[in-house]
């Protein structure tokens, strides 16, 4: 049948199985609004305040579901707005699809109204982008960048429309719901490698990234540290792959991960990195990470392989088929009583020393541990960037996969409270967003997106007046040179709640927390509770940066 190029990619949509669309409509997309008019009842569409909430509202959405995210903007500044977005969920691998309208292609390179070449732009944040010169092409088009951003290592694809293509007329057949490329599997040899030097290790140490979390191999691993007498540390990406009451699990390690975590690593003399990239935040000083240890890595991206910490053994393949294999392959590993001695002995030392809060009102870790005694396994939690995001790493219990949202890799600030907002629309589930004043007033105005669509959320604000991070940075590093970070804004966030239609409340105490709370989890719609938090409160431990575990820093 032949349809224009704007039902075609409605029509292709729906295809593949997208049920839901994050955006903001203006003139080079019209056409495309028109036909979601007019199939309302087969596809929905959520407009948000700015087409970087929906850009972040289809990420959150692609992490909670494991489905992928689209978000739809108009050419011009809609596209570039979407920019933050697109390479947040580069960096995080999660598979979206980001839908531009443009100028029609006769108008290209003249200037035109709204006229930017968002392919240009991108070309550096998206695993590919297109620019779809015929409706004859498009719903293959389409087609192709729903497989490529779920395939392999996930992550984001564009596909830049222009107007005429949406007005021309095509034909139209009905395709399959794709399935992503064969991935990569790990060799029979490389697994028999890969598990002799996992029962030679009398230390051994699983290291999960955000890469275990993708691939839905949580249960596989706890079983391998089972088996093979280890213990396992987590990226902050890594944090919702293991439950956080396995006695297994360390928790998160890096610049400021748990104590255990980061102490297990140092003594260990085995990694078995599992979907991981060895960022900075993760390594601190690399030369010191790595000394004394074999390194076993597996990831599904080759070009992770030996790019930040050399391995002994690299093992490109899907991690879930590795990890499946590997556990298979291990047989009976012994037990290495003399680890779990200092395994216990590093939980002593860490049970010992608390981080040193000053306030005697209201602590981060009040806030956190109030919350978390209220939500079930399956509420997602989502968090801005800053102490706000580090506190809940350290703290949050996580307890179910793909249910624990946070920018790891661009560290964008703003990213909360879209991404919340996705997760809540992905799930049908109240959802928690742990988030700081500062990151608040950059995307708050998606308030009244969560308001519009009388979502269960509970946004908590961290407020300690001032940018909590770099101020801390600035006093440990800086002299304490408050440039810029003491922000002087005299912002009352319950009445702002209110003015966008949301309850607001205000808690200064444990008391008026936990009474806050209580009316939170009860609600329908969204909830702002402004929590008050000394200034100075600083996020320990830490592991100053570049510097390795001898540098860590309790107080």
């Amino acid at each position: 049948m032949k349809l224009s190029g704007a039902r075609i990619l409605i029509e292709t949509l729906i295809e593949q199985g997208t049920e839901v669309i994050f955006g903001y409509p203006g003139g080079t997309v019209l056409n495309i609004y028109d036909e979601l008019y007019l199939n309302s009842d087969r596809i929905k569409h959520i407009i948000t305040a700015h087409e970087q909430g929906a850009a972040h509202a289809a990420d959150g959405y692609a992490r909670a579901s494991g489905k992928v995210g689209v978000v739809l903007a108009t050419s011009g500044p809609g596209a570039t707005n979407l920019v933050t977005g697109i390479a947040n969920a580069y960096l995080d691998s999660v598979p979206i699809v980001a839908i531009t309208g443009n100028v029609a292609g006769n108008m290209f390179g003249k200037d035109s109204f709204q006229e930017v070449d968002i392919m240009g732009v991108t070309l550096p944040i998206t695993k590919h982008n297109y620019v779809v010169r015929r409706a004859e092409d498009l719903a293959g088009t389409v087609r192709e960048a729903f497989r490529i951003a779920m395939s392999g290592r996930p992550g984001p694809v564009l596909v830049d429309i222009p107007k005429d293509v949406q007005l021309s007329y095509a034909e139209y057949e009905v395709g399959e719901k794709v399935k992503p490329y064969a991935a990569v599997r790990a060799s029979d040899d490389e697994i028999k490698k890969a598990a002799a030097m996992i029962r030679e290790s009398k230390r051994p140490y699983i290291f999960c990234g955000g890469g275990a979390v993708t691939a839905g191999c949580g249960k596989e691993i706890a079983e391998i540290a089972e088996k093979t007498d280890g213990y396992i540390g987590l990226s902050m990406m890594g944090l919702s792959a293991v439950h956080a009451d396995n006695p297994r699990n360390l928790g998160m390690m890096g610049m400021h991960g748990h104590y255990a975590a980061n102490r297990a690593l140092k003594e260990c003399d085995l990694i078995v990195a599992l979907g991981v990239r060895f960022s900075d935040r993760a390594t601190g000083n690399k030369d010191k990470f790595s000394a004394g240890k074999n390194i076993i890595h597996i990831d599904v991206d080759t070009a992770e392989l030996n790019k930040n910490i050399p391995a002994t053994l690299c093992i490109h393949s899907e991690l879930g088929y590795a990890v499946k294999r590997l556990l298979a392959e291990l047989g009976d590993c012994g037990k290495h009583p003399e680890w779990q001695d200092s395994i216990a002995r590093f939980r002593k030392f860490e049970g010992e020393h608390k981080p040193p809060f000053l306030s005697d009102r209201l602590t981060p870790y009040d806030v956190i541990d109030a919350v978390c005694k209220r939500t079930t396994d399956n509420m997602p939690v989502a968090t801005d960037v800053g102490q706000n995001q580090l506190w809940t790493a350290q703290r949050y219990r996580v307890r179910k996969p793909r249910r624990f949202l946070t920018s790891g890799g661009l560290g964008a600030m703003g990213f909360g409270m879209g991404a919340a907002i996705g997760a809540c629309v992905a799930t049908g589930e109240r959802t928690v967003l742990f988030t700081g004043d500062g990151g608040f007033g950059m995307n708050l105005n998606e308030t009244m997106t969560a308001v519009s669509q009388n979502l269960p959320l509970v946004v908590i604000i961290m407020n300690n007046t001032v940018l909590g991070n770099v101020r801390q940075w600035q006093t440990m590093f800086f002299n304490k040179h408050y440039s810029a970070t003491t922000l002087n804004r005299a912002v009352d966030f319950p009445a702002l709640a209110k003015a966008f239609g949301a309850v607001g409340m205000r808690a200064e105490n444990r008391e008026e927390l936990e009474e806050a709370l209580d009316i939170a989890f009860a609600a329908d719609g969204p909830v702002i509770i402004d929590c008050a938090i000394d200034k100075d409160e600083r996020v320990l431990p830490m592991i100053p940066p570049g510097g390795a575990f001898e540098e860590l820093k309790l107080d």
